[in-house]
């Protein structure tokens, strides 16, 4: 199995996951860095760097953290160049900080987590794309 496989594998293990903000367990809750998160430990081993507190408002303004600390630990593709088993960041409008995170599983599908509902897969619609912030690979990948 390819890196790739196995992330998109482990992303999917995580399916169902209620939505928790900053948590990071399979099965138990998540946010879409969690997912993230999670799926760097089943991939890569222990997480690089300890997290900040972050808030789940996705129209905060501030630093843009969530795309900073990509650029410190995975691979920033071109944001229309990513492939299955990529991480993907969003940001509500341009001039807002990126505040979701999904991982590609298709060239037409993600797998998040988002308030108010599990991990589960979404289209990689219009509406989507038009917030794609940046796009990374896992090291290696």
């Amino acid at each position: 199995m390819t890196k790739r496989e196995r992330i998109i594998a482990e992303a999917m293990a995580w399916l169902g996951t209620p939505y928790r903000h900053q948590a990071s367990l399979n099965g138990v809750g998540c946010d879409c860095l969690g997912l993230v998160r999670g799926v760097w430990r089943a991939v890569e081993g222990e997480e690089p760097e300890a997290l900040p507190a972050y808030s789940p408002d996705w129209a905060e303004a501030g630093a843009d953290t969530l795309l900073e600390t990509a650029r410190r630990h995975l691979s920033e593709l071109d944001a229309a160049e990513g492939r299955p088993g990529d991480v993907l960041l969003f940001r509500w409008r341009a001039h807002l900080p990126a505040k979701h995170a999904a991982i590609l599983i298709a060239p037409d599908r993600i797998i998040h987590a988002h308030d108010g509902a599990a991990v589960a897969q979404a289209w990689l619609t219009p509406w989507w794309r038009r917030r794609l912030a940046a796009a990374f690979a896992f090291p290696g990948a």
